[in-house]
């Protein structure tokens, strides 16, 4: 029963106990309303938000340019000082969207007082519209909803790019639950389906039996497949800066959606001068979509650390075990690197894990290092020659695994 008054607060009745209308409950800061956040950035990538999205993307080239942070003042004036040099440090993408003109028209019109004071308008209004939507601070640096838009606008290119292609796939033999027929063996209690007919009738005729007798009977032995382990390591040293970079995550993107999607754990190793990210072999996407979205390129290569740390990562499971390696150079880390490189080489393949080299622009001692490394570890050696189709030939290689 209900009772009460416009004047008096409504009280709700259960028998002999008594209820006061409760207040209007507000939202609570913290996760939920940070999912809320999500939703709605998420919401609006996929109902093609062109603003937003060109937002993500300015987002995410800061990040593969290695830009600290949006300081409208200090841009315009490298821009306006050495454009040269102003382009070697943004890139063409950030001078496009801040500026809202063609890097090549900026640099004819650089000198011309009036268009500066037009860029220096552009500029500004396009790093307030960032802060006002949250995806930088006040300091202009990256905000942790900026980093999240951007893996989605990275993750949605790349998924579109994939479904044009065919998403890579190659056509194959369904694979039976009970694994992958492996010999023939005597006749056990089993499934009729695994009895092999052919080799059963050869056996009886080999003994000279006038029927197909019980004990001429054979069976395909099976041998049982386990999952799949895969640890993609990208080379985030300062060569690989820019467009490298930014392909080398959509080739992760790539690799992390698809082998997911068939419940085969991804991991990640970002490594430089030393390993500066890793996240151990998993079946959570997002995780590995905003790790990779943060990586940033700076230092020199260290392949040996990011074996040993891949062996440390992958631990003692009877999985199947697969590193990738997309680099652009040598290892310049330590006293003799090569050495140091195989020798991890060697480690790794006796713990059951191949290894494939993804080779950006290898040069001849590159290429003799990558070989040895395949030779070593059984692996695959890619030589790419096109970043547009880095992420088909990662996804090859996983289908080789």
């Amino acid at each position: 029963m209900i009772t009460g008054s416009p004047e008096q607060p409504v009280e709700y009745k259960r028998g002999k106990e008594k209820f006061s209308k409760l207040e209007k409950a507000e939202e609570i800061p913290g996760k939920m309303a940070r999912q809320a956040k999500e939703n709605k950035l998420m919401h609006s990538v996929l109902e093609n938000d062109k603003e937003l999205i060109e937002e993500g993307k300015l987002i995410t080239e800061s990040v593969n340019q290695n830009l600290s942070s949006f300081v409208p003042d200090l841009i315009f004036r490298n821009l306006v000082n050495d454009y040269k040099l102003a382009k070697q440090l943004y890139g063409e993408m950030i001078i496009r969207k801040l500026t809202g003109y063609d890097p090549s028209f900026v640099e004819k019109n650089i000198k011309l007082p009036e268009f500066r004071e037009e860029l220096r308008k552009n500029i500004e209004d396009n790093i307030k519209k960032l802060r006002q939507d949250e995806l930088i601070n006040k300091e202009g640096e990256v905000t942790d909803q900026g980093i999240r838009l951007g893996a989605l606008v990275l993750y949605t290119e790349e998924l579109d790019k994939l479904r044009i292609k065919g998403l890579g796939e190659k056509k194959e033999k369904k694979k039976d639950i009970y694994g992958d027929k492996k010999d023939y063996v005597a006749y056990r209690k089993t499934r009729y389906r695994d009895i092999a007919i052919r080799q059963s009738v050869k056996t009886a005729v080999r003994r000279q039996h006038k029927e197909l007798l019980k004990e001429d009977l054979r069976i395909y032995e099976r041998e049982k497949k386990g999952g799949i382990s895969i640890i993609y390591a990208l080379d985030a040293s300062g060569s690989m800066k820019g467009e490298k970079i930014r392909m080398g995550k959509r080739a992760g993107v790539a690799l992390a959606y698809k082998a997911i999607s068939e419940r085969n754990k991804v991991g990640l190793i970002v490594f430089g001068e030393e390993v500066k990210k890793v996240v151990a072999p998993t079946l959570d996407f997002d995780e590995i979509l905003r790790s990779i979205t943060t990586i940033r390129a700076r230092s020199e290569t260290d392949l040996s650390a990011t074996i040993h740390k891949a062996i440390e990562l992958f631990g003692n499971t009877r999985e199947t075990k697969h590193l990738i390696l997309l680099t652009d150079a040598l290892p310049t880390k330590g006293k003799k690197p090569e050495e140091e490189t195989l020798r991890a080489v060697s480690i790794a393949r006796d713990q059951q894990i191949t290894i494939s080299v993804i080779g950006i622009s290898l040069d001849k001692d590159g290429e003799k290092l990558a070989k040895s490394i395949i030779e070593i570890s059984e692996g695959r050696l890619y030589k790419v020659k096109s970043l547009e189709n880095l992420d088909m030939l990662i996804l090859e290689d996983y289908y080789c695994v």
